[in-house]
């Protein structure tokens, strides 16, 4: 893996070569949080106003592969909306952590309104939502609980790692992730429950016990009522 100021180096030649009139420019990812694997790309995003709406593009540069994200002075604002009605803050994140590639004066207005984003965190579930949410989990707890078949097993596990995390997360104010950013996400809200939640399925992944994740569901559910199925109804 080359230094982070090579790196920085080979992320500020591409935007110069690429965008050389852009407004800002940002690296990011797990270069920048010190997390690189051997697999890793340069996220770069770059403000330009030239362009007339936002793209994503993957190619290679200097023998990196690059997830190069381009926006213009408002096109961004409707992907932070996305992320955060979503809960899953993409691109406030890359911009918030970004080292900055190049700048006209936009690049500290812009971290400054993404850092702001994040701290708010997401909306709060209300009454319903919680409801609506603890009947789903219920129900593939419930399927996995009831599997005899390993393969079918191992597709409401799955299941449950998405919404389990969810639920814990979204029902304490936290933003949520996918793929490895479930555990990142868990773990910067509560080191010692990632450590439960990856302990569970761990597991029984190894063990094709059940009870582990059983027990973490069951008890993720507890403090909302438990499980729920008895007098639920949708629509009515």
């Amino acid at each position: 893996m080359e230094s982070l100021q090579i790196i920085i180096s080979i992320a500020k030649k591409l935007v110069q070569t690429r965008t050389p009139d852009c407004e800002a420019a940002f690296l990011a990812g797990s270069v920048v949080r010190g997390e690189a694997t051997a697999t890793s790309d340069l996220d770069i995003v770059v403000f330009d106003s030239s362009v007339t709406a936002s793209y994503r593009e993957s190619f290679f540069y200097e023998g990196w592969p690059i997830e190069w994200y381009v926006h213009n002075l408002d096109s961004y604002h409707a992907f932070y909306e996305s992320d955060c009605a979503r809960a899953k803050p993409s691109l406030p994140k890359m911009v918030s952590e970004g080292i900055v590639l190049y700048d006209k004066g936009k690049a500290s207005v812009l971290q400054y309104e993404a850092k702001s984003l994040l701290k708010k965190g997401p909306s709060r579930w209300g009454e319903k939502e919680i409801d609506l949410k603890r009947y789903f989990l219920t129900d593939v707890l419930e399927d996995f609980i009831g599997a005899t078949d390993r393969g079918e097993e191992m597709c409401c596990a799955a299941s449950l790692v998405e919404q389990v995390h969810e639920f814990i997360l979204r029902t304490n104010g936290q933003w949520v992730g996918s793929s490895k950013w479930i555990v990142r996400a868990l773990h910067n809200y509560d080191t010692n429950l990632a450590a439960k939640f990856v302990h569970a399925f761990d597991h029984y992944y190894k063990t094709n016990e059940k009870e582990s994740i059983i027990s973490f569901v069951d008890d993720a559910l507890q403090p909302y009522g438990g499980r729920l199925f008895d007098g639920f109804s949708l629509g009515k």
